[in-house]
């Protein structure tokens, strides 16, 4: 199995590891820029950039849990400090993936009602919804540093040491649950999405070819956020139920190198597809645009 723990591990560097780094290096300037944009504009104060936020900082984490792991594997040899890297990582990709179930609820709502999503209502749905997904993960995360881990009965450990084996399940079966209902609502989202477009044809006199291409452009877009997720996170998740320590660790490493992709991806997806933050962008690199151009309000459909 992946040793998380440094105890027992030589000092050899491992080119797996090295890779992880370099992902989670990448993973932390990409996510950082987005929670930096987010916070420090006012103007993305809105449900829906609350959840892109959320999505970014989860990602962040995951992203220095990753290179912590590297340096503390290698640097500071410690069963405590192990644990609690584990720990940063659990909550982080955990919170990441309960943040893109979150946003999914939000733009099927935002379709759905469209005429009342603009409401106080909203407001206090999307910080449950956080809440949730952030209590949820943070006692995931806590789970191996309060005790349940295999550290001392190797006979119990799973494909990632030292996380145990039935604590991977759950975690494995929440994200098909997750998976699940990020399907059926992205399903419920395409079915609405063509209803619009075909009314849209209707009432403007639109040639079925302009519908046909404005319909296949909206699936095709669904299709991406819902496949790039899949791709990146179903290998890992299926061999953390088949697999147990007595895997070799190369394919923990073939599965849960995707897994770190994911987050890698979400800031293009959800984040630097979106006009305003793409106009901060251009601000803050070459002042293209003034920093007081109001922003056209949008809903998180149009994302």
């Amino acid at each position: 199995s992946l040793h998380l723990d440094s105890a027992e591990r030589p000092l050899a560097l491992n080119p797996w590891d090295v890779v992880l780094c370099v992902s989670g290096t990448v993973i932390s300037c990409e996510n950082a820029v987005v929670v930096a944009i987010i916070f420090y504009t006012p103007a993305f104060r809105t449900p829906m950039f609350v959840l892109i936020g959320s999505l970014a900082t989860a990602d962040l984490l995951a992203g220095l849990g990753l290179i912590f792991h590297f340096a503390f594997v290698y640097c500071v040899r410690s069963q405590a400090v192990d644990l609690v890297t584990v720990g940063l990582l659990v909550t982080s990709f955990a919170a990441s993936v309960g943040s893109l179930l979150a946003i999914t609820i939000d733009r099927y709502l935002s379709l759905y009602n469209a005429l009342t999503y603009y409401s106080e209502h909203t407001v206090t749905r999307t910080y449950v919804m956080l809440i949730l997904t952030w209590g949820v993960s943070v006692c995931y995360g806590l789970l191996p540093v309060m005790g349940w881990n295999c550290l001392k009965d190797v006979s119990t450990c799973s494909v990632v040491k030292p996380l145990t084996k039935n604590h991977l399940v759950i975690l494995s079966v929440s994200f098909f649950m997750v998976f699940a209902v990020m399907l059926q609502l992205y399903a419920q989202i395409c079915k609405i999405v063509c209803r619009h477009a075909h009314q849209i044809a209707v009432q403007r006199h639109f040639l079925a070819t302009s519908h046909y291409v404005t319909t296949r452009k909206g699936i095709a877009t669904l299709a991406i956020i819902l496949g790039t997720f899949a791709s990146c996170w179903l290998p890992f998740a299926i061999y953390c139920l088949l697999g147990d320590y007595t895997y070799p660790p190369l394919y923990t490493y073939i599965t849960i190198l995707p897994a770190t992709y994911n987050s890698m991806i979400n800031p293009v997806i959800y984040a630097f597809r979106n006009q305003e933050i793409q106009k901060v962008l251009w601000t803050v690199c070459c002042g293209c645009f003034s920093t007081t151009m109001p922003f056209r309000s949008r809903s998180p459909s149009d994302v």
